[in-house]
């Protein structure tokens, strides 16, 4: 049987990554998973060979299942308001469907 939870994705510069983990982690997020990513965007394109040559200037794309609508919605704020400003990056949320829901929450086993 599934059950409904929220996935927030942030997709932006690998150089505020361990911020953003901390504000993930901050909001009772269990985990996380992440990826290099590549793109283009309001601030141009982002290609995986450019950034080869300084990982730092690599994105990343973290994607975050929360236990709540809430919890995803406070993750967003956060980071949005404490990077968006000064580096390049776009959250969104989806509704998903999981098994084994106790794997995203921490009240539960």
């Amino acid at each position: 049987m599934t059950h409904t939870a929220v996935k927030i994705v942030i997709i932006t510069e690998k150089v505020i990554v361990n911020g953003v983990i901390e504000v993930i982690e901050a909001a009772g997020a269990t985990g996380y998973t992440m990826v290099n990513a590549a793109g283009k965007g309001s601030r141009g394109v982002r290609t995986q060979s450019r950034a080869q040559v300084v990982d730092a200037l690599r994105n990343v794309k973290i994607e975050v299942i929360c236990s709540s609508r809430e919890q995803a919605e406070t993750i967003a704020e956060n980071v949005s308001a404490r990077y968006f400003k000064n580096y390049s990056g776009i959250t969104y949320l989806e509704e998903v469907e999981i098994l084994r829901p106790g794997k995203f929450s921490r009240d539960e086993s």
